[in-house]
């Protein structure tokens, strides 16, 4: 390989497949902004959507999910993962049937 190829194997796009991916990643974070603020607000509950995760915020880290719920800082947030045995760069989608349960359980009233 000479000095002047590219390295980098990432696939080429056209601008219209990167404006799609963008209009695809700007809708995930507004979705993720409107559920942490009905979180915030209690219009929604933790355990319901760690229960059955929409798929917006199967991505979404699952201490970022945590830091909405009300009375739930990092302190507590930290405690929670660690008592259900969660790393804190696990994903809502990646967690398991064990952890999930777990999380389920810790918040639901």
């Amino acid at each position: 390989m000479s000095p002047s190829e590219p390295t980098s194997a990432t696939p080429v796009r056209t601008l219209e497949q990167r404006l799609d991916a963008l209009r695809r990643a700007n809708d995930i974070r507004s979705r993720r902004a409107r559920l942490k603020k009905d979180l915030k607000r209690g219009h929604k509950k933790i355990d319901e959507i760690l229960a059955e995760p929409p798929e917006f915020i199967k991505t979404a880290k699952v201490v970022d999910v945590l830091l909405a719920v009300p009375n739930c800082g990092k302190v507590k947030s930290t405690k929670v993962l660690n008592h259900c045995r969660i790393s804190p760069n696990k994903t809502v989608g990646g967690l398991s049937e064990r952890q999930r349960r777990e999380l389920v359980t810790f918040f639901r009233p």
